[in-house]
């Protein structure tokens, strides 16, 4: 019988590159939930002055192809600047592993996905690019879209369980359709905040549930 991966990805998840957790990262992301089933969270140290990632750091949940992409991103990311990583494709990703099964394709997905939100993270933290796009209900809506809705495998908007969203000269509310006592009602609070909270103009970041 023989074997679903190559023995590069074989090789990357067993010892994998870069991982662990950066303390104080310039730029952050979690991709996935392990409750839907694989996960990646990207860490990045970047130069202020030259933008180049210094340090890049995974942690990872899920299979094998889930764990050999975190460490590949990482690698192909080190050294290069923010502008530059944003353009790796999860394609050369699953290339630069010699190729994964069809059914693993989603994992270079997540692991991209995971390095441009780390990247946009920065970007907000830093308001770089964003000065002339202020956060409006819009914008809240694009940045929930990469909130997992734990119990659906999609992402809170999809699901139906955003109720309303205001947005108030720097002040953002966030209604959802849970009460706060449900089993992932603090994760995807967490979430949330973890995704709208560094953006330049954001002053206040509140998520409602419908028993408060």
């Amino acid at each position: 019988m023989s074997m679903p991966y190559n023995e590069k990805v074989i090789e990357y998840f067993q010892n994998p590159k870069n991982v662990g957790e950066i303390e104080d990262p310039d730029g952050y992301a979690k991709e996935g939930s392990p409750a839907c089933g694989d996960m990646v969270s990207l860490y990045l140290k970047v130069d202020e002055d030259t933008h180049e990632i210094t340090d890049i750091k995974f942690m990872s949940y899920g299979c094998a192809s889930n764990i050999a992409t975190g460490s590949i991103i990482t690698e192909m990311a080190k050294g290069k600047t923010i502008e530059e990583a944003k353009n790796i494709t999860w394609k050369e990703a699953a290339e630069e592993l010699g190729g994964l099964p069809d059914l693993k394709t989603h994992c270079s997905v997540l692991a991209v996905d995971a390095l441009r939100e780390a990247i946009r993270n920065y970007e907000e933290r830093h308001g770089l690019g964003q000065e002339d796009r202020k956060t409006t209900e819009e914008v809240v809506e694009e940045r929930l879209k990469h909130v997992m809705n734990p119990m659906k495998g999609l992402d809170v908007l999809k699901t139906n369980i955003i109720n309303n969203i205001k947005v108030d000269d720097g002040h953002i509310t966030v209604e959802v359709d849970l009460e706060s006592d449900h089993q992932f009602a603090s994760a995807i609070k967490e979430d949330i905040m973890e995704k709208l909270e560094p953006r330049w103009d954001v002053e206040e970041v509140k998520v409602i549930f419908v028993d408060e």
